[in-house]
């Protein structure tokens, strides 16, 4: 008998708010399929208010009550069963973090999860990630955000160790990352992959899949650190204008977009990886399987 569920995963990040709403089917004596039925981001960039003055400004609290009241309506409508609202880097440093959870509770009965860097990383190894690595391959997996950067390490299909800092693209964008933390990221990557040869990173991120799709390869096909040191290279020479007008980049791509391939290659030069592969996962997704993992659990319980 086939079952189909219906679960959502709310995402709040530093440069954009995600709903993503997912159809599961489970076949009879099969494995079940993860379908993405709807993705709906708005770009609220909370980062830009809290890592410069600490705090969600009013005119984004009232953003966010409106974006949350929205995505309560469209959890109805599609009848959703399941939900987990995760928050990450912006929410959690913000001094009115949790009075903004605590108050889209009580608007739309939303309740807001504020998590930290290493169970942002946890909850992206929940998704397909290990059906994507190779045995016997060393990767390192990079999801780079708005406030943090999230960096795990596979080897032989296990997890070796995995570190968030905050190395964030809006964090970036308003001058609060000193030299001192690009150096202490370079120490850790290059101490962890020392004993590993041959190793391929694996990007995450709305950046990466925006370089990604704009390269024109097959999905499942790797971006070399040619190819994204070109277009490193392209995307500083045009102006944050010509991004949006010539590449076709949302306004609030078109700024991120160059910290955040600073930071892929630099994680690549760090682990002397040549290659880059993008499988267009991340943590909503991670939530999606999470809340089906309990729920298969409860009930073989």
């Amino acid at each position: 008998m086939l079952k189909i569920r219906k679960y959502a995963a709310i995402d709040i990040g530093s440069n954009a708010v995600r709903l993503l709403i997912s159809t599961i089917t489970e076949p009879e004596f099969k494995e079940p399929t993860f379908k993405k039925t709807s993705l709906v981001r708005v770009p609220i960039r909370l980062g830009a208010d809290v890592f410069v003055n600490g705090e969600i400004s009013a005119e984004n609290m009232l953003r966010m009550q409106d974006t949350m009241c929205a995505f309560s309506l469209l959890m109805k409508s599609h009848k959703i069963e399941k939900y987990k609202a995760c928050a990450t880097s912006a929410m959690r440093d913000a001094a009115n973090g949790q009075e903004l959870a605590d108050i889209v509770l009580k608007d739309t009965g939303i309740k807001i999860e504020i998590i930290d860097g290493e169970h942002e990383a946890a909850i992206i190894a929940a998704t397909d990630l290990h059906s994507l690595i190779q045995g016997d391959k060393t990767y390192l997996y990079v999801d780079v955000g708005g406030g943090s950067t999230e960096f795990t390490l596979f080897s032989a299909g296990q997890t070796i160790t995995s570190r968030s800092f905050k190395l964030g693209t809006v964090r970036i964008l308003n001058n609060m990352v000193e030299d001192s933390l690009w150096k202490e990221v370079e120490t850790w990557i290059k101490k962890e992959t020392k004993p590993y040869t041959h190793i391929s990173l694996i990007g995450s991120g709305g950046n990466i899949n925006n370089i990604f799709k704009s390269s024109g390869k097959k999905a499942g096909s790797p971006l070399s650190y040619l190819y994204l040191n070109s277009y490193y290279q392209l995307l500083n020479s045009l102006t944050y204008e010509d991004r949006i007008s010539q590449l076709g980049m949302n306004t609030d791509r078109a700024d991120v977009i160059i910290p955040a391939t600073k930071i892929y290659l630099s994680a690549m030069k760090w682990s002397r990886s040549k290659s880059v592969h993008v499988p267009k996962i991340g943590l909503s997704d991670g939530i999606i399987k999470s809340l089906y993992n309990d729920i298969i659990k409860a009930e073989k319980l």
